[in-house]
């Protein structure tokens, strides 16, 4: 790959990175327009990379392009958020069922670390990727990579939905209150206690967003 290449796939993930954070914060709401001339020079861009940034965020769900109106933030309807609910959860019971004695947990003690801090800072983003990721090391126990691959990847649409209502949520529940929920998560997977771990899942469930 020459320089010039190496160049543009920089500013590729730089664009990548800005823009998914925008939209999974909540900055960017579900359908707002994506305007080339305005990100490029908030970002500090040309086209070109910029359009490659689009079209891997569009293969992540979290993009779409509209003919002859252009990108906008990806919008999910209540049927598509059910959907999506559906399937994580058959891969999580697919996953816990699958989670062998005595696992690995450094993966999930990391991410519950994370979360505490996310806590205590009141960093709304860093918080729900420590969600996410949580629940991915929980699936990753099962050894099953693809899956956590799939897994990860529909949590990622979820929480483009659910960053809509992280502003809303922080005014009527206290933060730690997701803590304590992956708390207790944590024990039932440190137990092997399928019962418990299943239980501690429900209530993940789309009335607790991804918390």
């Amino acid at each position: 790959m020459s320089d010039e290449e190496l160049e543009t796939y920089s500013l590729v993930e730089l664009a990548v990175d800005r823009l998914r954070r925008d939209i999974l914060s909540g900055r960017s709401d579900p359908g707002e327009r994506l305007v080339e001339e305005q990100l490029t020079r908030r970002l500090g861009i040309s086209r070109a990379p910029l359009r490659e940034a689009m079209r891997l965020l569009a293969q992540q769900g979290l993009v779409e392009h509209i003919p002859r109106r252009g990108a906008r933030v990806a919008t999910l309807s209540d049927e598509d958020v059910r959907e999506l609910y559906e399937v994580r959860d058959v891969l999580e019971r697919h996953a816990v069922a699958s989670i062998p004695a005595a696992p690995d947990l450094t993966g999930l003690r990391a991410a519950l670390e994370v979360m505490r801090k996310a806590t205590e800072t009141d960093d709304r983003l860093e918080l729900a990727n420590a969600h996410r990721r949580f629940h991915v090391e929980v699936v990753r126990l099962s050894g099953n990579r693809q899956l956590a691959g799939l897994y990860e990847s529909i949590l990622v649409r979820i929480q483009l939905y659910m960053a809509v209502n992280m502003r809303r949520e922080a005014e009527v529940a206290r933060a730690e209150d997701g803590v304590h929920r992956h708390e207790r998560l944590f024990t039932a997977v440190e137990r092997g206690d399928v019962g418990g771990i299943v239980t501690a899942l429900n209530e993940h469930g789309a009335r607790a967003y991804l918390t």
